[in-house]
């Protein structure tokens, strides 16, 4: 087990307190609390965050969805456990993540627009630029 790099939340509260705030907003957003949840687990899964994963899953499992989901994520483009309205989000959150590979092109972005209103789109694109910055500060920092 490694040792916490720097406490971070202690030493820059006012910073770590407005990503808080910022994850609050998204608890009261427009988008289904579960498929946010699925979308924070599967960038935690990319970013291999433990912290994250171990939260994010126990919240999903909490909200009453089946483990074989869960189970399934990693590989959702083959699994049947997924509409479409989150392989959207999904392949979406992925290109995100690996932005600097993918460049979010039109090709991935352009099914949102089926499922998804622009505002939902907003909040979507927050959520998973919101999880990358916790993951990457507990990563980082190794909490």
């Amino acid at each position: 087990m490694t040792m916490l790099r720097q406490p971070y939340y202690e030493l820059s509260p006012e910073i770590y307190n407005a990503l808080v705030q910022a994850s609050k907003a998204l608890e009261n957003c427009a988008l289904e609390p579960t498929l946010t949840e699925l979308i924070y687990l599967r960038v935690s899964q990319i970013n291999g965050c433990a912290f994250c994963l171990e939260m994010h899953s126990k919240a999903l499992r909490k909200s009453g969805v089946a483990q074989a989901k869960l189970d399934a994520l990693a590989g959702w483009r083959v699994s049947h456990h997924f509409s479409e309205q989150e392989r959207a989000a999904l392949a979406w959150a992925e290109s995100v993540t690996d932005i600097a590979s993918t460049h979010a092109e039109d090709d991935v972005y352009l099914p949102l627009l089926n499922h998804f209103t622009a505002k939902e789109i907003s909040d979507l694109t927050f959520a998973i630029s919101l999880m990358n910055c916790f993951n990457r500060l507990a990563v980082g920092m190794r909490m």
